[in-house]
This record gives structure tokens, sequence and C-alpha cells, in this order.
């Protein structure tokens, strides 16, 4: 497997950049910055903005920003809000390029290739499972708000998935919202850079996720070691920055081969499975003091530092050729391994979500249906235990 890394790099860093200048961008819209966060005229439902009137939702919605600025920090906040809006457009990205979408939906591309319209954007009144304000968008297409529908429909999208991946794509109704960048259809916006630096077929590999966030971090990364040097020490919130490493593939299969796969091979000499382990070492000897295992299901395998899931991925992959080989249904197989067999602990909350989209998408790349059975988040319990 390779992939063009410098593109994995430029990508991190250009997305990265415009998205937070985007956000800040917003943030000062509604009169917050750096610098200050100025007072505006509140009424009962409404609020008044340099001469504008907003609704109460919006109302609201600065008012939960201004007491996280307050509580946070401004820089804080706005390195937050940028890094949610990057991880949901990069998993999009990964489910688009896949077909894991309902309807297989494209959400930034055309699949008319005349056209440079997203297909969220053409087809938004034939999206019923987003359950759409159809008046709503046959307003918005009328005035030509091209922008705000498609910023509109985005929104609507993020929030179905909650109900699929709750652990990544958290319900988006606050100061989250309010941020979201303007614009995204105009030529050199965030949205160009989705489709165009990194190559579409290394969109394919699931293991990009975690190259990604692991360019995206690097920044904050050398800043803690420079700052470091200076006898500045890491602090809690720093930690999980300062001690990632990514483990390469052939580690991976390494270690996942000669522990789990060893121990498969043990209970059961005659399987094929050896053949595709590259990595695996034979015993030279017979050994006869092992676990006794009966099926796999009791087969468990635990990354206890797991970030971004690049060895629990590998594991889902030997672990489904075992359960083919044992004669299980391929409709049941990506339930029960993520039932009875994989767990992660991961210290960085973002890196574990990175680790349960990955899973989630492995699960759906064997079953098409997986997302309309009872859904990943009862399988991938981020945040609340082991996954």
């Amino acid at each position: 497997m390779r992939m063009d890394k410098s593109a994995i790099i430029k990508f991190s860093n250009t997305v990265r950049e415009k998205l937070n200048a985007e956000v800040r961008s917003q943030a000062a819209y509604y009169e917050i910055s750096s610098k200050e966060i100025r007072a505006v005229e509140e009424h009962e439902d409404s609020v008044v903005i340099n001469g504008k009137v907003f609704n109460s939702k919006i109302k609201n919605q600065r008012s939960q920003l201004v007491k996280q600025v307050k509580n946070k920090g401004y820089e804080q906040v706005m390195e937050e809000v940028t890094y949610t809006w990057f991880n949901r457009l990069m998993a999009l990205k990964f489910m688009e390029r896949n077909g894991c979408l309902p309807d297989q939906i494209r959400v930034f591309t055309s699949s008319d290739p005349d056209k440079t319209e997203p297909d969220l954007l053409t087809n938004a009144l034939k999206l019923d499972f987003l359950n759409v304000d159809k008046d709503s968008v046959l307003d918005l297409k009328a005035e030509n708000k091209d922008e705000e529908l498609y910023k509109y429909l985005l929104l609507k999208l993020c929030n179905y998935l909650h109900k699929i991946m709750p652990f990544l794509f958290e319900e988006i109704e606050d100061y989250t919202e309010l941020l979201f960048p303007d614009k995204l259809l105009h030529t050199g916006s965030v949205l160009h850079d989705l489709n165009s630096i990194i190559p579409d077929e290394d969109w394919h590999e699931v293991e990009i996720i975690g190259w990604i966030y692991q360019d995206y971090v690097e920044p904050k990364k050398n800043k803690v070691f420079a700052d470091l040097k200076k006898g500045i020490k890491i602090s809690k919130e720093n930690i999980p920055v300062a001690t990632q490493h990514f483990t390469p593939h052939w580690i991976v299969r390494y270690l996942v081969e000669n522990s789990m796969g060893r121990l498969w091979m043990l209970n059961r000499p005659k399987s094929s499975i050896v053949d595709r382990m590259e990595y695996y070492i034979k015993p030279e000897q017979q050994e006869i003091d092992f676990l006794k295992i009966s099926s796999p299901e009791e087969l468990k395998i635990c990354d206890p530092a797991c970030g971004s899931g690049h060895m629990l991925v590998y594991a889902f992959d030997l672990l489904y050729a075992i359960y083919e080989e044992e004669g299980y249904s391929t409709s049941e197989i990506p339930e029960l391994i993520l039932t009875h067999n994989l767990f992660g602990i991961e210290i960085d909350k973002r890196a574990g979500e990175l680790a349960g989209f990955a899973l989630t998408m492995k699960a759906r790349s064997k079953d098409r249906h997986f997302f309309q059975k009872e859904g990943p988040a009862q399988y991938l319990r981020v945040g609340k235990r082991y996954f």
C-alpha cells in the first residue's frame, strides 16, 4: 500500500489553515475576535449585529460561543471548531469516494463530468433520507442562494450521520454550526482542496484517515517540543499530541500476525490463513502449551494505544478471513468482529473517534447494509468503553 505522503501533508496543512481562517472570519462576523467580544443589541427573540437582525437561534448560538470563548479562551475554541469541521469534511470525503453514503450521493463532486455543482446540491429535492424542508429548499433555489442551500444540506447530512456514528458526527445545533464556513462553492475554497490535492485512489484506503490526522497535528506537536526546549513543560492536554507516533503498516502486520494470527494457527494448524500472513514466523518446534479456543469469537485483540486504529483495522481484515474460513455468513461477520474481537484504548479522544470511524468503514465495506442495521453505535461505544 503506497500513498502520496507529500499530498497528504499538503492536504492537512492547506485545509487546516483555510478552515481556521474561515472559522475566525465567521466569529468576527458575529463580533467575536481574539482582541474583544463586542457588545450587541439583544432582544427576547433576536439579536442585532452591525445593524442586521438575527433570529433567536443565532442569538442562542452566539451566546454559547461567547460563553465558550470566555471559559476556554479564543484560540482554544477556534482550534476545536476548526478540527471538528476538518474531521467531518474528511470523513464525508472518504465516504463519498467509497460509495458509503445513502443513495451513494456525492457531497463534493458531480456524477456529471460536465458539471461542477455537487450532486448533493443538484438533487436537493430527492434526498428523502435527509427529511429536508422542501419549501425552504424551493425558496433558496428560487432566490439563487446556492451557498446557503449547500450549507443547509451539509448540516442536515451531518445530523443524519449522527444516528449512525454519534462519536464522530455529534449533533450540530450549537455554536459549531454558527462558525461553519461560507462560500464553499467558490473557486479556491476548501471544497476545491478536498477534491484536488489527494489522488482519488488514495481515498480508497481507510488508513489514510490516520495519516491525515498525524499531519494535521504535526505543527502542534512541533510547537510542544520547541516549548519543551525552552523549559515549558508538556501540559496534560498536550500529552496525546506529544506522544503520538503512527505505526508503519508492515509493523502492524507483523504484530497482528504473530499474536492473534499465531494463536489461531496453533488452534487450527491446517488453516489456510497462514498463506495470507506475509510477516508470520512459524514456530521452529511444535508447541503444546497455548490458549485453547474453539471459535473465532474467542479471539480477543486489544491495542492499548490504538491511535486512529491502524492495528485494529488490519486485525479486522484477518479476522474476517478467519470467520469466512470457518463458514460464517458474510452478512453477520462484521457485527461479530466488532462485538466480540476488537478492543482499543486511547487517551486522545480525536484519534479514538477516527479509530471508530475506520472500523465502521471496514464493516461497511464488507456489508453494504451495515448502516441499515441497528447501527455502528451499538458496537463502537467510543468514549464510554473500549471498542
